[in-house]
């Protein structure tokens, strides 16, 4: 048995799914994806221009200078540095783990802007078990460039 609506209830309150939001033009569901794109060959432009190896262009990592010990990002200036100029060896040296996310980032890119030309609705970039075993990825990839026997992993 269901409960009644209570008297100042709009017509079909609790018996009708809500409508649908208005449809939005191409343009604007694709704005998002097109700026966040827009976005990254900026700053990889940038960061293919500017050479993180030499000193005064960019901030030392916080992380490191405090601790001593490699953070996930050291080395991710450079290795977008040497992926911007196509030096894939180079970048790997640098952060494999970011070389390693950077496709992962492409097919998030590319699911969001299917579904934005589609108008479909929102949804969540990644699966959450998908987010945890990324974070413990990152966790375990952080602890081993910091050991003596993961040395080949720090920048």
């Amino acid at each position: 048995m269901t409960a009644a609506p209570p008297p100042d209830a709009a017509p079909g309150w609790g018996t009708y799914p809500a409508p649908p939001p208005p449809p939005r033009g191409l343009l604007r569901r694709v704005a998002g994806p097109a700026a966040v794109a827009a976005g990254a060959v900026a700053a990889a432009v940038y960061v293919g221009t500017v050479d993180p190896n030499e000193p005064g262009h960019y901030p030392v990592c916080p992380f490191l200078r405090f601790t001593g010990a490699y953070c996930p990002g050291c080395g991710g200036l450079r290795c977008a540095h040497a992926l911007a100029r196509l030096d894939v060896p180079e970048a790997l040296a640098y952060n494999a783990f970011a070389v390693a996310v950077v496709p992962l980032l492409a097919v998030i890119w590319l699911r969001w802007t299917a579904r934005s030309v589609r108008g479909r609705v929102r949804m969540s970039a990644a699966d959450p078990r998908l987010v945890r075993l990324l974070v413990a990825a990152i966790v375990v990839f952080t602890v081993v460039r910091n050991l003596p026997f993961g040395s080949a992993l720090a920048p």
